[in-house]
């Protein structure tokens, strides 16, 4: 059974995060500054790439996170509404590539790619119980 019959560049994705507390540099241990830290904005945009994923794979699919390539381009302070957008770019067999962007108000806050590997999940999850053996 194939995994990327349904997909196809264009799949995309929106989706909106309120900045709080938790989502600072600060409390990710990331920087000293109260701003969104940017482990948090490389989460909320591979959040984006499973939205823009949802209901497109196959029963028994998912996709893991292999590469992120992002630039963090200005600062966010708490309250501050993100709307971040993932866009399939590129399909090369299981391998997806993303184009992220992530908006503050109507600034652009960052940018960059997301790459993710679709795998059947009990074959993926068998392999990572092997792994602790």
């Amino acid at each position: 059974m194939i995994a990327v019959s349904p997909l196809a560049p264009g799949l995309a994705a929106q989706i909106e995060a309120t900045v709080t507390e938790k989502d600072l540099a600060l409390a990710l241990g990331s920087g000293d500054v109260a701003v969104l830290g940017t482990p948090r904005m490389i989460a909320l945009a591979e959040a984006a790439t499973m939205e823009a994923l949802a209901g497109a794979l196959e029963e028994g699919w998912t996709s893991v996170g292999t590469r992120v390539d992002m630039r963090h381009l200005s600062p966010t302070p708490t309250g501050g509404t993100l709307r971040i957008r993932a866009e399939l770019t590129g399909v090369d067999g299981r391998a997806l590539t993303f184009a992220v962007e992530v908006l503050d108000g109507h600034s652009l806050a960052g940018r960059g790619t997301i790459e993710r590997f679709l795998v059947e999940r009990e074959t993926f999850l068998q392999r990572v119980q092997q792994r602790r053996k």
